[in-house]
């Protein structure tokens, strides 16, 4: 398997683990019949979880962008050193991101989505180039 399409696939897992926390938060401070049912007035969840859900979206907007370039590289068969670690630039950015989003790191989220961005870039330069 080729280092971007493990990375790719990496990245679609977490991001599609990144909900678990939050929901768990959920279910701590709503109950579970809150949680799966439509409160008219819902308690508010934990801080770090109201900030983990955006993060999740983040990344969910994010990963439709990386992954639509890193198939269209695999496609064209555009591989090599710059692709495989802009992939892996880009999973580590996120991991990241997540992390300090949920914990309120100010400085480093915003240097983790800048670096996942940039790997992005690097990925549609070898293809448009």
């Amino acid at each position: 398997m080729k280092t971007e399409i493990l990375y790719l696939a990496l990245s679609a897992a977490l991001t599609g683990i990144l909900w678990i926390p939050y929901i768990l938060d959920r279910m701590s401070t709503r109950g579970l019949s809150d949680t799966a049912g439509y409160p008219d007035y819902p308690k508010a969840q934990s801080a770090w979880a109201q900030r983990l859900m955006k993060a999740h979206t983040n990344a969910v907007e994010n990963l439709v962008v990386f992954a639509v370039l890193v198939l269209a590289a695999h496609e064209l068969e555009i591989t090599g050193a710059a692709i495989a670690q802009s992939a892996m630039v880009y999973f580590w950015a996120r991991v990241v991101h997540a992390i300090s989003y949920t914990m309120a790191i100010p400085w480093v989220r915003t240097i983790a989505f800048v670096a996942g961005f940039l790997a992005q870039a690097c990925i549609a330069w070898h293809i448009l180039m």
